[in-house]
């Protein structure tokens, strides 16, 4: 029998290798070649679509901007349905795969009946975890689409009504009066507080008499005075007198185009000129009582139930009870490791919750005038910038640790609901009648949720509405026909919302 040479066996074997690597090589483009064929024909069929789409919108009265954004959008969702309907033919070929497999362990364990089980078995595995790829393929496919249609719904339901601009600086916090007439409060950094028509975006008042920065902003129950805390280490009361200016007809918001999606302005884009306030605006520069007694800033205040005694929060981790008619310190509430951030009295009980940088908030109780009790609750991991109480017996606290979460004042060992997002939530707002939470977050964007943590939208913000800063404070008033929410933040403007509740809720 002859023998081949060392050198011979290894020119074979070499030449085998080749053959089938040119094998597979060929194998792969043919692949390749109908994957990118199919593709082709997709494009070439959709490419006529489009400019037949294309001349119908050049034809069309829309803006420029407008046709230009709803093409973009469109060939989005095209692209989207065609990798969707490249995987779906994939997935189809990998199940004829499958199913020639399982035919052929079919006819090789037929006749055993402990076989058939072993097949049926694995026939049933194999075809749970195709199931859970086609799901899992489906939902991240059509993620980008559902969102958009969300975002069109939510345009819907949220409107930007009115802006409010006249400071010099951002605006940490605003109000709105609880008497008639019905006006918008803001406090500013740029050491002022105003007042402001809520129909027509007038400034019909401006306050002058702090030093510092105006970090709060409250109203008097049932009287036209104002309270406002300040970095002067002081809070002062004032009265106020405005009248209404003549309502003009609401802009139709339905022709703007606002998008969802975020927009990085440019030093050019902002809106950080400086804007000029309103001259013809009247002033106040004296205040009616002055509060002083903190050693540190005053970083907000609010008025107990009545009206009779109002309460503030400093930076020297105290907080000060003081009588309103004889601007007497009635009690200090101490405890706190670090500097408060935040308080907020209850609207029928007299009750006190302080927020503090030391991840705490605590809840005062002055209901019965001999035992003054204090519970202290460490629900976060970070600086809590408010708590908040709503009309029945809950608190709700945000946070720097990007959490709310929702206490029940009878149980508050630990939270009935708790909130995660994706930036910190600053001075927070509950609706009194549906109970909606409204964030305001430092990464610019407003979200409303419900009690049970359930979220409901989100505030449309582009690059023609909404803040272009971080939000610092949103405020609820439901009585208001035009506008029911309001916002402020560090793009020293104050915006007025219109939000229908009844669709929000039908829509959760």
């Amino acid at each position: 029998m002859p023998v081949e040479s060392g050198s011979s066996a290894a020119a074979r074997q070499a030449k085998q290798k080749r053959k089938s690597h040119s094998l597979s090589i060929r194998r792969t483009n043919s692949t390749e070649q109908d994957r990118s064929g199919l593709q082709r024909d997709m494009v070439e069929g959709q490419s006529s679509d489009n400019l037949e789409s294309f001349m119908r919108m050049e034809d069309s009265k829309l803006p420029l901007s407008l046709r230009s954004n709803l093409l973009d959008l469109f060939s989005q969702i095209e692209r989207e349905f065609e990798n969707l309907y490249i995987e779906n033919l994939e997935l189809r070929r990998e199940i004829e795969t499958l199913n020639d497999r399982l035919t052929a362990e079919g006819q090789t364990f037929e006749g055993a009946d402990l076989a058939k089980g072993a097949l049926k078995t694995k026939a049933s595995h194999s075809t749970s975890q195709l199931s859970q790829k086609l799901k899992t393929t489906y939902k991240a496919s059509t993620s980008k689409i559902v969102s958009s249609f969300k975002a069109t719904t939510s345009r819907a339901v949220c409107q930007l009504v009115r802006e409010y601009v006249g400071h010099r600086d951002g605006i940490w916090d605003l109000s709105i009066t609880r008497t008639q007439p019905m006006v918008l409060g803001t406090a500013s950094a740029d050491h002022s507080a105003m007042l402001w028509s809520i129909e027509t975006g007038k400034c019909l008042l401006k306050y002058m008499g702090h030093q510092g920065s105006v970090n709060s902003i409250k109203f008097h129950p049932t009287e036209q005075m104002a309270l406002t805390a300040s970095g002067d280490q002081t809070a002062h009361i004032w009265r106020y007198m405005v009248q209404l200016p003549t309502p003009q007809p609401v802009a139709d918001i339905s022709q703007q185009t606002p998008c969802e999606d975020d927009v990085d302005f440019s030093d050019k884009d902002e809106a950080d000129c400086e804007v000029e306030g309103p001259n013809d605006c009247p002033s106040i520069r004296v205040a009616t009582t002055t509060l002083r007694s903190h050693q540190g800033v005053v970083i907000a205040a609010d008025w107990l139930v009545g009206g009779k005694q109002v309460v503030t929060a400093s930076w020297d981790r105290a907080a000060n009870l003081y009588d309103v008619e004889t601007s007497e310190l009635v009690h200090s509430l101490t405890g706190h490791d670090q500097e408060l951030t935040h308080c907020c009295t209850h609207p029928t009980q007299r009750l006190v919750v302080t927020s503090s940088r030391d991840t705490t908030f605590r809840l005062w109780d002055f209901r019965d005038p001999s035992i003054h009790s204090v519970n202290v609750f460490q629900g976060h991991t970070d600086t809590v910038t408010s708590a908040v109480f709503t009309v029945g017996d809950n608190v709700v606290s945000g946070s720097d640790d990007r959490t709310v979460k929702v206490w029940d004042l009878k149980n508050m060992r630990s939270p009935i609901a708790t909130i995660r997002t994706d930036s910190a939530v600053n001075r927070i707002s509950v609706s009194v009648n549906q109970k909606i939470i409204a964030l305001p977050h430092d990464n610019r964007q407003v979200r409303l949720f419900d009690m049970s943590g359930v979220r409901l939208a989100r505030l449309p913000r582009s690059n023609r509405q909404g803040h272009r800063r971080m939000v610092c404070c949103s405020s609820w008033c439901e009585e208001n026909s035009t506008c029911n929410l309001f916002t402020c933040g560090f793009d020293r403007q104050a915006i007025g919302w219109n939000i229908n509740i009844p669709v929000l809720l039908q829509e959760k």
